[in-house]
């Protein structure tokens, strides 16, 4: 009995020994293949990195950032004289005579100069010239189109431009009219990207932002330039005071100083944060609030405009009254402001949301209009010794369905109206000063207007010096005359001077003089720190701006000869010929040819700077473009050997038969073929359809990346452009199926008929998302879209809990095993989420509006972001989990449902941030997805080739971005998906969602298709699988690193275009996402696929022998 015992032992302990053995083989091999897989690994992994390398560099290059400068423009005595001798070449005796005569106001006004005589005679003050205006109101209308202040606003704008259309009702309201100031109403041309924070940018500082500062509008930034606001706060009250008469005294002795006041759109504060001394900031992102800002600014305004200064006269004689009433008054009104700014958020909110033909829009106008009307009354109420200024002014158009950010005419061409209280006196007095004496060229300059142009004009309205970094012109119309002080025996009374043309050009000349002066002393200065400003460019403006100053110092020689000439035939002269003889002074065509070139100079600098303000590093774009196209080498798919193959296969008619058999041998460097099916006839004829779809695959997707990125026409049609490109890819597909179906005489089951229509079902689930599916991105209470209506949307949400249930469970044999959630609550979690989400946009659609639908999204994104965890947590498993069922086709077709399942449900966070429309949509997505999903498992004659099938889906993928009513331009951009869950702007949050709703679908479709392609054959029970399709995906991130490459080639051939901000950047940028999406998709499958893959099948095959 013991023998027997003694042998079982050493049979186990030989088991033992022998296991023993094959584990530390095994434990070798391990490790033997793991210094195997990383230099693999890497090698994989270089493509990528060139990829990312080489787009970093090029996108440095070809957005590099424009230089800023800390400078602040002096309003120290003697600043302005000293910059028109430095840039303009001015003599000393010629910047007395403009000190002395009143042009220039940069030296102390009190007492008198070497010859005893008074140095002035105006008591206006200036940092460089005479203050025209006490005080100013701008008025930011956001999305103020031009037609919308021409057309719509009938009381403010048509009433003043127009009056005689209006009727007259009573004598009241006729002497109101009579006694209304001087308006004037252009077209204001905006710079792309019309976007607010770089329209601001813009407005305030003359200067060009650069492209890259569109980013700011989504989170913003203060200004660090120097700024006519900056400017206003900083600059000393008694060196740009107006007129003393119109403030209290006891302030002016206190040396208290008018405040800057602002209400409205927070933009403004997050570019000054500290600038505004009553600041009243509402929050501006959510484009589906129509009436905060407004009612915010219709409540602080009157109050603000009741502290005008120079709105009401200041009795100085009263001394007693104003002393006894000082604690009443410090109580009532105890602010007074010199400059009110008021940014209006409506009439934009409405156009995103609801756009600009709809009756929101025509109230929200209305409303705007009768503020105008009363802030404009007021205006016209003020003293006539006063002079105030209202700027009602869009930063931006839109387009006809609301959006902005573009290059398009109906986004750039905002309006400006300007209104000047009666004092001013600025009607016809600069019609002298149009440019005609130089020419077209000339004339033009002083026609247009851009938006930069508003600031050095406030700043010489204001008194203050012209911002250093400007590069905008100033407009002579908006420039009344200053006013001169005339004593008389007890009392002082102001009046206008001399309002002919010929008196107010000499003034005009001396600020366009120093404005040109500035200009160049900015653009000198530039050049002289980075060697961006082209030097022949630079030659030229130089030698216009000595033209311009040479003609300036004849006309300014001129009016001394004549002055001394005149001061020595007759003396002083009566008093009754003072105004004659100052005509007679400056009564000079030069003065107004000065004006001409001084214009002419501002325009060139303007349009160099629009041209080459941020001057593209061309060496680093080439750079990158070569690294690039290095990555784009390395990452062709023919390098792999079964890519090549099946390729090559699909061209060339030696390896294939009708029903896809294929047997090659290689005799002494001759192929053998083994040919079974049909007639070689017929062969021939499949192997020509091939050759076809593969040859017109090809020509449409380098025309799609390549060809279509270097024209501005075909990218604005790309939307088409993709829809028949599909179209008729998948019509080619149905003929060789439809052939092939018709040439087999073999027995096929009604599956496979019917199967032959799935390219049809594709190309006729694009067309029907484009011609019945409107409205993505809008609010869910407009009812012009049917797919807004309940019952479309609540009936394609149906439509997808019943394809959720029939398409997207796993497989029945893992349910309830190795502790996996059961099917009822998987499923569950997406219906709930669903039913809450059509609450939610039932809800929105109601009147009532305190029934926001926010709590039922907030619930559906809850539930799908806990699917979403549950369904990663499940594939996470089935990729650990050493079992043999997770391996087996059961277990790859449950771990490729299980990730159709996770990209499911962020399908549904994706339809809920676009809107209702996206219900429908997506019902259309998920069954072109099957149907693509059948065609690339197809196998034999109905095998589609890699190349085709990647093709397809890139342009399915690509369509559905277009059909979301997205485009690569930022007027396309849906702000409204920062808001469907909550009306508090939260950056993070909004800024996800914004983004997803964006690139979500390409995001989603790339995952399909690396999905799709790695998991190929694992639903069906077919045995032979179309061998190409696992190089799918191969090809489609192929074909996407070509239209990056493509894309910068063209930026950098198109980079002195007139569109290059306005389309074929943003075509970059988005381009530029697209691909960091598959390349991002590239690593991980690089990593799962061989590196993690490997270990995780061994660690199988170890558990495999251990249960042997």
């Amino acid at each position: 009995m013991a023998t027997p015992r003694r042998k079982t032992a050493s049979v186990a302990d030989r088991t033992q020994h022998h296991g023993a053995v094959i584990g530390d083989q095994q434990q070798q091999q391990t490790r033997t293949r793991r210094k195997t897989n990383l230099p693999k690994l890497a090698c994989l992994l270089l493509p990528p990195l060139l990829l990312t390398i080489g787009l970093s560099i090029f996108t440095q290059s070809f957005f590099l950032s424009r230089t800023s400068f800390d400078h602040r423009s002096s309003c120290a005595i003697g600043s302005a004289g000293n910059l028109l001798t430095s840039a303009l070449g001015l003599e000393g005796d010629h910047v007395d005579f403009l000190r002395r005569e009143g042009f220039l106001s940069d030296h102390d006004t009190q007492g008198e100069d070497e010859k005893g005589e008074k140095r002035g005679s105006t008591d206006s003050n200036g940092c460089w010239v005479p203050r025209r205006v006490d005080s100013m109101a701008i008025i930011v209308v956001d999305a103020l189109r031009f037609d919308f202040a021409r057309d719509h606003l009938p009381l403010s704008v048509g009433s003043r431009l127009f009056p005689s259309n209006l009727p007259s009702k009573n004598h009241t309201q006729d002497a109101r009219a009579s006694h209304r100031g001087t308006s004037k109403l252009y077209q204001f041309v905006a710079d792309p990207p019309t976007v607010t924070m770089q329209r601001l940018k813009g407005l305030t500082t003359g200067g060009l932002p650069t492209f890259a500062d569109i980013s700011g509008s989504f989170g913003g930034a203060s200004i660090d330039e120097d700024s006519w606001v900056e400017q206003l706060k900083n600059v000393p009250w008694g060196r740009r005071r107006h007129d003393e008469r119109n403030q209290n005294q006891n302030d002016v002795k206190n040396g208290k100083q008018p405040q800057i006041a602002f209400v409205g759109d927070d933009t403004w504060v997050d570019l000054f944060p500290t600038q505004f001394d009553d600041c009243h900031p509402f929050p501006s992102f959510n484009t589906r609030d129509l009436d905060t800002v407004d009612n915010g600014c219709l409540e602080h305004l009157p109050r603000l405009l009741d502290g005008l200064v120079g709105l009401k006269p200041f009795n100085h004689g009263d001394n007693a009254a104003s002393s006894a009433n000082s604690s009443s008054s410090a109580t009532n009104n105890s602010s007074k402001f010199e400059l009110i700014v008021a940014h209006f958020l409506g009439v934009d909110h409405v156009g995103h949301t609801y756009g600009p033909n709809n009756p929101h829009m025509e109230s929200k106008l209305h409303q705007i209009d009768v503020m105008l009307s009363n802030t404009l009354d007021i205006i016209d109420d003020a003293p006539n010794q006063s002079c105030i200024v209202a700027l009602v002014l869009g930063d931006h158009g839109m387009t006809e369905d609301g959006n902005h950010g573009g290059g398009s005419s109906e986004e750039v061409n905002a309006g400006l109206f300007v209104h000047f209280s009666p004092g001013c006196s600025n009607e016809e007095q600069n019609d002298g000063v149009k440019g005609d004496e130089i020419g077209a060229s000339s004339a033009q300059a002083f026609d247009s207007i851009h938006q930069i142009d508003l600031v050095p004009t406030i700043s010489f309205l204001m008194g203050l010096p012209v911002p250093y970094a400007n590069i905008g012109g100033l407009v002579p119309d908006l420039l009344p005359m200053p006013r001169t002080r005339t004593h008389n025996n007890d009392h002082e009374q102001s009046s206008a001077a001399a309002s002919t043309s010929s008196s107010s050009t000499p003034h005009i000349a001396t600020a366009l003089a120093l404005n040109a002066a500035q200009v160049w002393n900015y653009l000198h200065t530039y050049s002289q720190t980075s060697n961006d400003l082209p030097m022949d460019r630079l030659r030229d403006l130089k030698e216009l701006l000595d033209s311009a100053a040479l003609v300036y110092r004849d006309a300014i020689s001129q009016s001394q000869r004549l002055y001394t000439k005149e001061k020595e035939e007759g003396g002083e002269g009566e008093k009754e010929g003072e105004e004659e003889q100052q005509q007679h002074f400056f009564d000079s065509t030069a003065y107004r040819q000065a004006c001409g070139l001084f214009k002419l100079f501002l325009a060139e600098s303007t349009d160099l700077g629009k041209q080459v303000w941020t001057q593209f590093n061309d060496r680093g774009m080439m750079i990158g473009i070569g690294i690039l196209g290095l990555a784009w080498i390395m990452a062709i798919p023919l390098w792999k050997r079964h890519v090549r193959n099946e390729f090559l296969g699909a061209i060339f008619p030696w390896n294939r038969s009708l029903d896809g058999t294929v047997e090659k041998k290689q005799r002494n460097g001759s192929i053998k073929e083994n040919v079974k099916g049909n007639e070689d006839g017929l062969n021939s004829s499949l192997q020509s359809f091939r050759r076809l779809e593969l040859m017109t695959a090809m020509i449409f997707t380098i025309f799609q990346c390549g060809v279509l990125t270097f024209s501005n026409s075909y990218i604005d049609n790309e939307r088409e452009i993709v829809t028949f490109f599909l179209s008729i890819l998948c019509l080619l597909l149905l003929r060789r199926w439809y052939f092939v179906s018709g040439s087999q005489h073999t027995a096929t089951s009604a599956g496979n008929n019917s199967s032959v229509y799935l390219p049809l079902i594709v190309a006729l689930c694009s067309r029907m998302n484009d011609v019945f599916v409107t409205g993505h991105g809008l609010d869910p209470s407009i009812r012009l879209h049917a797919a807004h209506h309940p019952m479309v949307f609540v009936s394609s949400l149906l439509v997808l809990v019943i394809l959720r249930l029939r398409w997207l469970n796993p497989v029945s044999t893992l349910i309830g095993t190795d502790g996996i959630t059961p099917i009822p609550l998987s499923a569950s979690i997406d219906i709930f989420a669903m039913f809450c989400l059509a609450v939610s946009w039932w809800e929105k659609r109601t009147i009532d509006v305190s029934r926001n639908g926010f709590v039922m999204a907030r619930l559906a994104m809850v539930a799908l972001f806990i699917g979403l965890i549950h369904s990663l947590f499940s594939l996470f498993r089935e990729l650990k989990l050493p079992t043999q069922s997770s391996y087996t086709n059961g277990g790859g077709s449950y771990r490729a449902n299980t990730a159709q399942l996770a990209l499911f449900r962020g399908m549904l966070f994706l339809v809920i941030v676009t809107g209702p429309s996206t219900a429908s949509t997506a019902v259309l997505i998920v069954i072109q997805c099957a149907a693509l999903r059948r065609m690339m498992d197809s196998n034999g004659a109905r095998e589609v080739p890699a190349p085709v099938m990647a093709a397809i889906w890139r342009l399915a993928i690509r369509h559905v971005f277009f059909a979301t009513n997205h485009h690569c331009s930022f007027n396309r951009l849906h702000y409204s998906a920062a808001f469907v869950a909550t009306d508090t702007f939260y950056f993070s949050i909004a800024g996800f969602s914004l983004f997803m709703n964006t690139f979500g679908w390409e995001i989603l479709g790339s995952c399909l298709v690396l999905v799709y392609s790695r998991t190929s054959g694992c639903t069906t029970s077919s045995k032979t699988i179309s061998a190409g399709s696992n190089n799918v995906w191969d090809w489609f991130r192929y074909f996407q690193w070509t239209e990056m490459l493509t894309s910068c080639i063209s930026v950098s051939v198109m980079k002195r275009h007139l569109m290059v901000w306005a389309i074929f950047a943003p075509r970059f940028m988005f381009a530029a996402v697209f691909t960091v999406v598959g390349l991002f998709l590239w690593v991980v499958d690089v990593v799962m696929t061989d590196f993690i893959a490997p270990f995780t099948t061994a660690k199988l095959h170890k558990s495999k022998q251990r249960i042997t």
